[in-house]
Parts: C-alpha cells; structure tokens; sequence
C-alpha cells in the first residue's frame, strides 16, 4: 500500500473540491497511465506523444538498478569509493536528493564555478569515479566538466576510461562519442522521458546506486504508489496535488515549499525545478519558492501564495490555512510530484513538457564566448562591489539601499530572484541572505545558484508572468581552469553565462541587477549584513 498523505485547507482545498471531480469524470488519471498525449491539447499533442514515458518506467528502470548495483560492487571491490556526478538540472538534482536521504556520498559537480571545479579535482582522484550524466552530452556545463576531471585523471596517472560511467539517451552524441572511447560503463534512458521526470530513469538511479543506495527499494515505493495515482478516484493525491496547484481562483501562483521535518533531504529543490520548468511559459505559471522551516513566506496570507508542508509520514498536524500538507516515502512522493505538475499543467492550459525559453540564456552564452563582448564598466562601486542595473539602485549609498532599491523595483504580485554565480559550497552563507530579504521586502525571495538554476527555473523567469526583479552576483574567483580542447576557460564561461542571462532578461524588459564581487569573503559578509538592513 502507498504511504502517501495529504490534507489541504482554504483555497488549496477549495481547488480540490472544485477541479478534481471533474478530472475524475474525465479519466485523466487513467489516461495518463495509457499515455494519452490529447490531456493538454491539440497544441501539445505531439511534444506530450514523446514525453510520457515516465509513467510506465518500472521494468527498464529495474534492469537498470540490477545492472549498476552490480557495477557498484565491483567498483567497490577496486577501491573507487567517491562518486563524482557531472550533469545539470534534472541529471543533477534528483540523485542529490535521493543519496543524501539515503545519507550516502555523492559529490555533484553542477558548477561552472572555477574554484568549485578545482576544489573536485584537486583530491582524492585514486578513488574517484566519474558519472557523466546528460541526454545529449552537448550540455556545455557537463562537457567542460567531464574534460576537466578527465585531464586531472590523466595527469594522476589514471587511465580515465576504467573512471568513466555515462547515463544518456541511446543513439545520443555523447552516447556514441562514450561507446568509441571505451568507458567504464554506459546507461542509455528511455528516450521518452524529459530531464526533469527522470529521477526514477537511469538517470537518478546510476549515480544513486554507485554512491551506494538501494534504488530497488526506491523504485518499489515509487510502485506502490503507482496503483493510487492512476486511479480516477477523488481519493487520488496527485490529482489532488495538481488540482491545488494549479487550480486555484485567483491562481496562488508563488508556491512555497517548506519542509517541516519530512526526513527527505533537499526535495525542494528538485520540486522547484519539476515545477518551474514545466509550467513557466506563455506568461502564466507557478513559481516554487524554497523556504526554511518558520521562514517569512510560511506566515504571509498573501493572496498570491499557497503554502506546502512536506512532513514526516508520522506527522499528524493540520493543512497550512492555505494549502497542502504532503507525506510519503521519497520514491512515492518524486511520482507523485510528477503526477501533480502534469496535472497542473491541464488546469493552467500549458505544455507541461516543453521549455521553449532556456535556449535563449544558452544561445546568449554561446555568443558572448565565440564574440566577447567589450568589457562593461560598472554603474558605481558601493562598500568595495561593483553594482550595475537602473539608476535607482546603481545610485544607493550603501548595499542595504542596493538591495532595497532593487526590492522597490519587485510589484505587488511580483517576486525578487537572486542568482549567485559562485562556489554553492565555499560561498554556501550566502543563500542566508534569502530569508532575511524577504523578512525586509515583504514579498517572496528565490534564491539559486549560476548557472545550475539555468536548467532550473531560468525557463520561468522568461516563460513566467513578468513580475520578476533579478540580482545576480558574481565574483573573482581565486582560480581559473581552462577547459581542455576548448578555447575559454571556465572563469570565462561563467562570466558569459552571467552575462547572457542577463541580456536576455533585459530584452523582456526584466530588471537585471548586477553586483560583482573582487573579494568573495568579504563581499559576501557585506552582502549578508546588507540584507539583514544593516
């Protein structure tokens, strides 16, 4: 039986009681069990026909498990007990999820952040394994990382082939380029399932696995479950979930998610990419805002917010005043999220398998690399950081007026986004400064870090409703790593990433601030106790 729970209260219940009668007569749970692509549409018809693969997994996603569990015992055996994963979004976060709930170590390199790539090379390589995760492999961010590491092997005196285990879609680029020079091991996905409905594909269970958890234990809840969520039955809790989604009137369209002990570690931020990604589009969608237990956003009754509680399956409290209360074990609940958006995505009349506006930040970037711009000078330089963006907040006196200016700028039913170009691990404190702007503003703060956000909920920013005010803050780094047989670095790279975000933006008339920071400890302090309005 499924361990799933949910109760929901206000407008979240509201939406249920509304919408999911309706989804039920029209059979949209066992339709998405039959992979019917006529649920959201003529318009999406034929993207959602290649796109449904994820609910029919379970019989490949086994092989897969047997095939690398026995590959991570014989890595075991040899010593190679540090997995390193190289992928971006949804290659990336759902193995991050499900190793540290299983408390496992698995290091993610979703960086382009020199000092944060030296830092994974830089240690350890005698019992490193490499897993090169991407459904193309053209991903640049993945294939300047497996470049990096690959040279680091070498250089060490380690044959990188015997180190190299890829996961990607079959008759791939990277899937032929990884069969000519012999790696390891190669695991190709269903082909049918988008990168962000792939935590149960080869793609969440290879680099899961080889860390050391037991991924047929996860595919078994995430089965379980199965049963309940095809089910055309009022009961049903991801029809439920999708319908408090995206079935609110007037549409809650800033989703705070806050885990109130669930024992599941970082699922936010998988959600929020899930979410973000699906829905952002043609100026309508919803916007994951991933909080602390007690942030600021759990206590607003703003008309434009829905509270999610992800509790521990024990947990017997109420429903938020507006929302959903959410249990489960981890493999139900990353079906169950998956059942919900797809859900959400009929309610909001999108596609919720395109994402037609992240090829823009990534076209942008390529531009700035193969024909750099000429180097901008920025706007004024407060307490020691470099600040450019509208006048208003290029002229504050100090950062606490920068931030303030900034968060003038974010309308009544807006949001302000923040994107830290930095090591997410040296430079971690930063993402503290969340709370304590949305404590100062009085609306709901998003923080990610560049370019990992990129894959993430970059496609809501420009596919979203317009409402949206950006910091970015960049930095000098203390290194710079050349990516081999390339011509750019990754200091480079980065900093074109940045910058191309920003174009982009700026052309939707998206208010971009910029903050670079040449010392990082010490911007980072300054910009802790900024935001805290000091």
């Amino acid at each position: 039986m499924s361990s799933l729970g949910l109760t929901a209260a206000g407008s979240a219940l509201e939406a249920i009681d509304r919408h999911v009668p309706s989804l039920v007569e029209d059979r949209v749970a066992s339709r998405l069990a039959a992979q019917d692509p006529d649920l959201w549409g003529p318009a999406a018809r034929d993207e959602a026909s290649r796109r449904l693969g994820w609910i029919s997994l379970f019989d490949e996603s086994r092989e897969v498990a047997r095939r690398v569990t026995d590959l991570a015992e014989q890595l075991r055996a040899e010593g190679l007990t540090r997995v390193v994963l190289a992928g971006m979004g949804g290659s990336s976060l759902a193995p991050e999820v499900i190793a540290a709930t299983a408390g496992v170590e698995l290091e993610v390199l979703d960086s382009t952040d020199p000092d944060q790539v030296a830092a994974v090379v830089a240690e350890d390589l005698e019992r490193t394994v490499l897993v090169v995760s991407s459904k193309s492999g053209s991903t640049v961010e993945t294939d300047s990382q497996r470049r990096i590491v690959e040279h680091a092997l070498k250089a060490a005196g380690i044959d990188p082939t015997r180190r190299v285990v890829v996961v990607t879609d079959p008759g791939s680029p990277l899937h032929e380029a990884a069969q000519e020079a012999g790696y390891r091991a190669v695991f190709t996905a269903d082909p049918t399932v988008g990168g962000r409905y792939s935590a149960l594909t080869a793609f969440g269970l290879v680099p899961s696995a080889l860390a050391g958890v037991d991924v047929l234990a996860l595919l078994d809840e995430a089965e379980d479950a199965l049963g309940v969520l095809v089910e055309d039955d009022d009961a049903n809790p991801g029809l439920q979930l999708g319908a408090a989604l995206g079935g609110t009137t007037p549409l809650r369209d800033k989703v705070v998610l806050e885990d109130r002990g669930s024992g599941i570690v970082g699922l936010g931020d998988w959600i929020e990419q899930l979410i973000a990604e699906s829905t952002g589009k043609d100026g309508t969608g919803l916007l994951p805002v991933v909080v602390q237990a007690g942030d600021p956003e759990t206590t607003w009754d703003a008309a434009d917010l829905l509270q999610v509680a992800l509790v521990a399956e024990e947990d017997d409290a109420e429903a938020p005043a507006d929302g959903v209360r959410l249990s489960g074990s981890l493999g139900a609940l990353l079906l169950t999220w998956e059942v919900a958006t797809a859900v959400a995505g009929r309610l909001l009349g999108i596609n919720p398998f395109d994402q037609p506006d992240v090829e823009a930040a990534k076209a942008a970037a390529r531009g700035l690399l193969d024909a750099p711009a000429q180097e901008r000078s920025a706007d004024a330089v407060v307490e020691g950081v470099e600040v450019s963006g509208p006048a208003e907040v290029a002229g504050a006196e100090d950062l606490a007026g920068v931030l303030a200016a900034a968060g003038a700028l974010v309308p009544e039913d807006g949001y302000l986004a923040v994107h830290a170009y930095l090591d997410r691990h040296a430079d971690a404190d930063l993402a503290e400064i969340r709370a304590d702007l949305a404590r100062t503003l009085g609306r709901p703060v998003t923080f990610g870090w560049g370019p990992r956000f990129l894959h993430s909920t970059g496609q809501y920013h420009k596919g979203g409703p317009r409402t949206g005010v950006f910091v970015q803050i960049t930095g000098e780094a203390g290194t710079d790593v050349p990516v081999p047989g390339r011509p750019f670095t990754l200091a480079q790279l980065i900093a074109a990433q940045a910058a191309g975000d920003a174009r982009v933006l700026r052309g939707q008339d998206r208010p971009v601030v910029t903050l670079h920071l040449h010392d990082r400890a010490a911007g980072v302090a300054a910009l802790r106790t900024a935001a805290r309005g000091r």
